[in-house]
């Protein structure tokens, strides 16, 4: 496999890294850089530390860094993560900045002290934090529960204090979305975009084939996840396999907003062509000024929920029953 990180790998551009992914090999990883600037979305860089962990130190080749910001990806501990000699000399106060380092999660136990951890590195007002506690306690339950990964969740945030933005991202290298619902649903599962969509669905989990999920997991993480991106107007990347779906901002002009319980009808991008990742990526970004009433948001996405899970079920039983 090849990676090349770019001057501008962020989700409004993430073709740019898509195109710079050549998944061939993977039993090896070869990461080359731009050679004069750096600018890596962390959950890009979530991605190459999973897989680094996958094919292993020995089977790494890092290429000469000669980008000026390269020392950026020792900050977020990418070398340390994947067992590699740092051509940079950091002292150890400088990462406690505003971004959480490329951190490994294999239990529930290290997701709470992940969380609990992770608030305080960023300096931000306790309003500021629990769409942040929220989606990466979604996400990595996610992992833990559906990936089947040796190596559980890679986690990594950066926030950008000038724009208000958090940039998140959470990889493994497990099974994929349309593995992990192949046998719960099935109709769904032909290809890897297919699955994904349907794993955006409200009340679709891997775990049962019941509308509204179980009482341990309803189905409603990934759903609730990129509807927080839609009201505040960010960017949701999901990638599995061959399958990306990429919500995009909602146009200025556009005041009202409806959660849309169908991906689809979501503004998006999406392809079934991109080379085939072994594993899932999710990657967001955050603008704090639009989250701090979130509780609210909250609700209005449980709200939408329920009004799609109750609209699927009624759709549901008028079908007709043939005997």
């Amino acid at each position: 496999m090849k990676i090349h990180l770019s001057n501008y790998d962020y989700l409004r551009n993430f073709g740019v890294f898509l195109r710079g992914f050549d998944a061939e090999n993977p039993s090896c990883l070869s990461i080359t850089t731009n050679d004069k600037w750096i600018n890596v979305h962390p959950g890009i860089l979530t991605v190459v530390a999973a897989l680094g962990l996958k094919v292993g130190p020995e089977n790494i080749q890092f290429d000469e860094i000669t980008a000026t910001s390269g020392h950026y990806l020792d900050a977020m501990g990418l070398f340390k993560i994947i067992n590699k000699p740092s051509p940079f000399s950091i002292s150890t106060h400088e990462p406690a900045g505003r971004f959480i380092p490329l951190t490994q999660i294999k239990t529930p136990a290290e997701q709470s002290r992940f969380i609990s951890d992770m608030i305080p590195l960023l300096h931000l007002e306790p309003a500021d934090t629990e769409a942040i506690k929220y989606t990466i306690g979604e996400l990595v339950r996610n992992v833990l529960e559906h990936s089947q990964s040796d190596n559980g969740a890679i986690v990594a945030a950066q926030y950008s204090q000038e724009k208000k933005i958090i940039r998140l991202g959470i990889c493994d290298t497990g099974v994929g979305v349309k593995e992990s619902m192949r046998y719960t649903w099935p109709r769904h599962t032909h290809d890897d975009l297919e699955a994904i969509k349907w794993a955006l669905v409200p009340g679709v989990s891997g775990t049962t084939k019941r509308e509204g999920g179980t009482e341990d997991n309803g189905g409603a993480g990934l759903f609730i996840v990129k509807s927080i991106t839609m009201i505040t107007r960010d960017y949701f990347v999901l990638y599995s396999g061959s399958g990306v779906y990429r919500l995009l901002k909602r146009r200025p002009d556009v005041r009202s907003i409806r959660l849309n319980s169908d991906p689809d009808r979501d503004r998006n991008s999406q392809t079934n062509t991109a080379p085939l990742f072994p594993g899932t990526l999710v990657a967001v970004d955050l603008s704090l000024d639009k989250v701090r009433e979130f509780s609210s948001i909250l609700d209005s996405i449980r709200r939408a929920y329920s009004q799609a899970i109750k609209q699927r079920k009624k759709e549901r039983y008028k079908r007709p029953q043939f005997i």
